[in-house]
């Protein structure tokens, strides 16, 4: 198996309505707005999608959905995280079947495990699902997965081809780098913070939740350094992290989903209901985006946002 995974991909947001059904017809405007962006490939089912929200049944429709609306057009990484190998397996077993480029894994969540526990989850996953596979540290949400496992299992399992690292640890950066003089494999960072960091250190590109809303600026970053503009490389991603500051305020990642409304897009309910704080932290970060939107447009390639509201 060839590592054959780079660029910028999307991490999809999962829409639904009031009564917490996905949103399919949503999902697939959103779907379509990416293709539309350039964007290299899509994510189905992390961390962006609250996958935790979801039983197996919903997030098997989502993948097989992705995968026959994106129809080839670009890759699909198929994200299987739960709480236990048999459910992660059914997914796995599903994205295989659609026709996901690679099953991205994340660790198992909730309960809490040691490396060695984790180490054997990955390698039992990969000898049963024989697919191509992202390995997924998710540390602030799963257990996490310590540089040391992952070069071990990128060094001893042909089944996976890369990895994606959503830290923001940049001490990893060129540690994880380095191991590939053994072994070639692909590099994702999954921290929109240190994607420039990331890129320097030669990884070869980054899963973006906030690409989800604004691909456009994701894109510039990355392809703004591939072609050696290192001012405007790291102008883009000045620009992210002012907007990765205002998202913060709200849980993850309830401010891509205001970032998609703001666009005009329909990102759904929040999963859970808002108090009034909320509610006005809702409204200033939509209206801050809209000014962001107006300071960065002249850089960007977009559709003015639908001001809505």
């Amino acid at each position: 198996m060839n590592a054959d995974f780079h660029g910028v991909y999307a991490a999809l947001l999962t829409p639904w309505d009031t009564n917490g059904c996905v949103d399919f017809a949503a999902h697939d405007q959103i779907v379509d707005f990416l293709l539309g962006a350039g964007v290299d490939g899509i994510v189905v089912g992390g961390g962006t999608g609250e996958y935790p929200h979801l039983d197996l049944t919903v997030r098997q429709d989502l993948i097989n959905r992705t995968i026959r609306r994106v129809d080839g057009k670009v890759k699909i990484l198929a994200s299987i995280g739960t709480s236990s190998i048999h459910g992660t397996l059914k997914l796995g077993r599903c994205a295989i079947d659609a026709g996901s480029d690679a099953i991205l894994l994340p660790m198992p969540h909730f309960f809490r495990y040691e490396q060695d526990d984790l180490k054997a989850f990955c390698e039992r996953t990969c000898s049963i699902l024989k697919a191509p596979c992202l390995l997924y540290n998710l540390p602030a949400f799963t257990n996490p997965l310590q540089v040391e496992t992952a070069v071990e299992l990128l060094d001893a399992e042909p089944h996976i081809l890369g990895m994606k690292d959503s830290s923001g640890d940049r001490s990893s950066l060129q540690r994880l780098a380095d191991a590939r003089k053994e072994r070639n494999f692909s590099l994702f960072v999954g921290d929109d913070g240190v994607v420039f960091d990331a890129l320097a250190a030669g990884w070869d590109g980054v899963i973006s939740g906030i690409a989800c809303f604004v691909p456009e600026l994701v894109r510039k970053l990355f392809q703004d350094f591939k072609a050696g503009d290192l001012h405007k490389a790291r102008w883009a991603q000045d620009d992210l992290q002012k907007l990765i500051r205002e998202i913060l305020r709200l849980p993850v990642p309830w401010g891509v989903r205001v970032g998609l409304s703001t666009r005009g897009l329909p990102a759904g309910e929040f999963a859970l209901p808002l108090s009034e704080r909320r509610k006005r932290q809702v409204a200033a970060l939509r209206s801050w985006i809209l000014t962001w939107f107006d300071e960065v447009s002249e850089q960007l390639e977009w559709e003015r946002p639908v001001r809505v509201g």
